[in-house]
């Protein structure tokens, strides 16, 4: 049985929901970096295999743009200023914007 203070108001519910919507990590292509490099960034702060960062690496060169980490806000901006920190383009969105 469901009583009136097991039910969060609407406006409630949604901003817990928003809480839970992880964000992406956002690499773009740049004319500046090798893509020898950006892979060893990958490796290096990610901790990728070769096989992953390469893979991601060419993701980044062929279609602009790569989703390279997925998590909580405070840890993807951690991730965008580290990619600023090694010279590459980054930027981060909630994941379910597209």
């Amino acid at each position: 049985m469901t009583t009136a203070t097991d039910v969060l108001p609407r406006g409630e519910t949604s901003q817990r929901l928003d809480l839970d919507v992880p964000y992406v990590l956002l690499v773009w292509n740049d004319p500046v970096n090798l893509m020898s490099y950006v892979s060893y960034v990958f490796r290096s702060h990610f901790g990728y295999s070769r096989a992953k960062a390469d893979a991601l690496m060419m993701e980044v060169h062929q279609n602009g743009h790569s989703v390279v980490s997925t998590g909580p806000l405070e840890q993807i901006e951690a991730d965008v200023a580290a990619m600023h920190t090694y010279g590459l383009w980054a930027t981060f969105q909630r994941a379910d914007q597209g």
